[in-house]
């Protein structure tokens, strides 16, 4: 695949990212992570307060400047409201403060699209990445009934919807259009950086590869609940061939401040 990708420039690519600065070779450049699990006991992330000391600290030395951990909102599995995730990423923040890391840490949420999720549309701010950025998932099984009325109601409530992990959703596989369309309809596509590895399988692995090439994707996340997902991260930092790819493309991840 890389070889088709990079072609005779494999070197250059390796040696230059896409604005002509040296590559590096942990994930600085991103600065921002914004897409994880770092609160405990609300999701199927971290479970305990260690946990999520763990995975932050272990992120800091990845090379994340900051942070936006974004838990669950899927009311059949976990039924968070801004309440609890705000009183999370409270108890988050002062167990950093307390062990004297010095990690920025906001929190937003991750949407899972249903009917529960029109409702919160239409009754209450939802809760965002930065401005008015809101990641959006969908069904891994089967593509939403009207999809595009669903992201015409959130981009006409003033709503930028962030699409996580497009490359998880199989059913586009096999016709690339969607992502286009999904492209044209305002949606951000969000990648998760451990479909480059094959952690989510070969036909993810080799969707996200695509798309990134196409310079598709508009955000990176590590999507991390786990330190199992840690250490496919650190195995990714370790490919000059991923990390070139990763760095080929200009992304948003730096522009998120708060």
């Amino acid at each position: 695949m890389f070889s088709r990708l990079f072609g005779s420039k494999k070197k250059e690519k390796i040696e230059t990212a896409y604005n002509g600065q040296p590559l590096v070779n942990d994930l600085s450049f991103l600065a921002v992570d914004m897409h994880s699990h770092f609160i405990p006991g609300i999701d199927d992330g971290a479970q305990t307060i260690e946990d999520s000391i763990e995975l932050i600290t272990n992120m800091q030395r990845l090379g994340y400047k900051r942070i936006v951990t974004t838990p669950h909102i899927k009311v059949d599995h976990y039924a968070n409201t801004p309440a609890s995730i705000t009183n999370g990423l409270a108890e988050v923040r002062q167990a950093l403060k307390e062990r004297g890391i010095d990690m920025p840490v906001h929190a937003a949420a991750e949407y899972y699209i249903d009917d529960y999720f029109l409702g919160l549309l239409d009754t209450e701010p939802l809760l965002t990445i930065w401005k008015n950025e809101v990641l959006v998932e969908i069904s891994f099984m089967f593509e939403p009934i009207q999809l595009g009325e669903i992201i015409f109601r959130l981009t006409s409530r003033g709503y930028q919807p962030i699409m996580a992990h497009p490359e998880r959703y199989m059913y586009f596989h096999h016709d690339f259009d969607k992502y286009e369309e999904l492209k044209n309809r305002g949606c951000y596509l969000q990648m998760n950086i451990n479909s480059l590895l094959g952690y989510y399988g070969k036909p993810v692995k080799q969707t996200a590869e695509k798309l990134f090439s196409m310079g598709m994707y508009d955000y990176v996340g590590t999507d991390m609940h786990n330190i199992k997902h840690t250490e496919v991260v650190q195995n990714i930092t370790r490919n000059s061939e991923l990390m070139a790819l990763l760095q080929s493309k200009p992304l948003r991840n730096p522009l998120i401040q708060f």
